[in-house]
């Protein structure tokens, strides 16, 4: 089977991309498509700023470990940033909530606990009741 011969500046993309691995992972993840890559390429270049991100060189090992590390302090900001009475108050609204879905729900099973009453009843007075002999 005869090779294709590529357009020189098809070449210089695929090995652009090759030099800079996280763009094939920009577009797995569907953030970009190929072809608005390649435009971007082809009329910004490759020194532009937009290929930055991109840029295998700039993020290092240690930058990595400290974004995994990061999330337990941005946890304990937001903990010591809470004010107890706003946190009353979600909470508040959110029973609230709960109990307005419990009344409809209440509504479409018969109503009140006497009708809960009334289903269990009729279970336990079942005309076929199977007994061992």
């Amino acid at each position: 089977m005869a090779k294709k011969n590529l357009h020189p500046s098809v070449e210089q993309f695929k090995a652009f991309v090759k030099a800079n691995p996280k763009i094939v992972q920009e577009v797995r993840t569907g953030k970009n498509t190929w072809q608005e890559l390649y435009e971007d390429w082809y009329l910004l270049g490759e020194e532009d700023s937009r290929w930055d991100t991109f840029r295998t060189g700039k993020i290092s090992e240690t930058a990595k470990e400290e974004k995994k590390t990061d999330w337990i302090g941005n946890i304990m900001g937001s903990i010591k940033k809470m004010d107890a009475n706003e946190m009353q108050g979600y909470v508040q609204n959110l029973s609230e909530a709960l109990t307005a879905v419990q009344g409809v729900i209440s509504q479409f099973q018969g109503g009140s606990k006497a009708g809960l009453s009334k289903v269990v009843d009729t279970k336990s007075s079942n005309p076929f009741v199977f007994k061992k002999d």
